[in-house]
């Protein structure tokens, strides 16, 4: 259906839809997975055209534009595949679902946690999107949660994003990153020592460690969000969050300090505390982040005197230098 797509110059969802039903139905597809198909052929195409409108494959002539403009859009074998209710129904009691196919329906089990059951019951909507990765099947279903109504925050909770600590709040709460670096640091060495190897067994034991440091990242920074917006909560105030858009394109580092700045997942953290954030009612703005990490959070002076080593410092500092003589 892509290579049809991309011959006959036509990827919109309605065009595509009536020019490739009749044959998807020949091919023994019901209406409802037809329609699928079609869509995520145009969707495929879309998404092709807006990386190519933001620049994301280069200038006009480049080679790698030019080889994305020149052939269809391939699909993987294992391609994540969304279905809708009429597809794919959840029996939450019995923890099974129904899902067509093309050899009739199957019914399967699923796992998930207590808490991911309430909200499977109480908030899914929309449709569900088959995963196969790693040699497991995931379902990916989405919930619409409400948000809890925003409060008048009494101030706010600054925090600075960090490597060495990945967030420090203003009331001198630090969340080191002490661990997560040092298992960065083992990560790679060992992923380089395993790829140099190249035997089966090593390439064996890479497949297996695939994606395992960016799990555990996430996990640290989920448990760090949580604890920063449940203070927020507590205490009635928002949380001020330092704005590092572009901070990569911005900085020259030495070589060897970039892969830690390029593995610095300081937008996935952001991104749980707005989400955290706004399903506890917690107001969130992006400040300035120039001098963040110079200021004393209880006198506001700013010294290049902040380190990891003298955290107290700056506002012994401070008070020294306001003393009168």
């Amino acid at each position: 259906m892509s290579a049809r797509a991309f011959e006959m110059r036509v990827t919109s969802r309605q065009s595509l839809q009536r020019l490739v039903y009749g044959d998807l139905k020949a091919m023994g597809l019901s209406a409802q997975p037809a329609i699928h198909v079609a869509r995520k052929v145009s969707a495929a195409y879309a998404t092709l055209r807006a990386s190519i409108r933001a620049g994301n494959l280069g200038e006009p002539g480049s080679k790698r534009r030019v080889n994305a403009e020149s052939k269809p859009v391939t699909f993987r074998a294992d391609a994540a595949q969304p279905y809708d209710d009429r597809c794919l129904s959840w029996q939450l009691d019995r923890r099974t679902v129904s899902i067509w196919t093309v050899a009739g329906r199957l019914q399967m089990r699923f796992r998930c946690s207590a808490a991911q059951l309430a909200r499977l019951r109480d908030h899914r909507q929309g449709e569900s999107d088959l995963v196969h990765r790693d040699g497991t099947w995931y379902l990916y279903a989405t919930c619409e949660v409400p948000e809890a109504e925003p409060t008048e925050p009494a101030g706010f909770l600054g925090v600075d994003l960090g490597i060495v600590n990945i967030a420090t709040t203003d009331d001198g709460r630090r969340h080191s990153g002490k661990y997560l670096n040092r298992q960065r640091h083992r990560a790679r060495h060992l992923r380089a020592k395993l790829q140099a190897k190249g035997t089966k067994a090593a390439k064996r034991l890479l497949k297996k460690r695939a994606r395992k440091e960016a799990r555990f990242a996430a996990d640290v920074n989920h448990v760090i969000a949580k604890r920063i917006v449940t203070e927020a909560e507590r205490t009635g105030r928002g949380i001020a969050l330092e704005d590092l858009t572009g901070i990569r394109a911005r900085v020259r580092l030495r070589k060897p300090q970039r892969v830690t700045l390029h593995s610095w997942a300081f937008a996935q953290l952001a991104q749980f505390i707005a989400c955290k954030a706004r399903m506890a009612g917690v107001a969130v703005v992006h400040v300035d982040p120039a001098y963040t990490s110079r200021m004393c959070s209880q006198c506001r002076h700013t010294s290049k005197r902040t380190g990891l080593t003298r955290p107290r410092s700056v506002a012994r500092r401070a008070a020294s230098l306001s003393t009168p003589t």
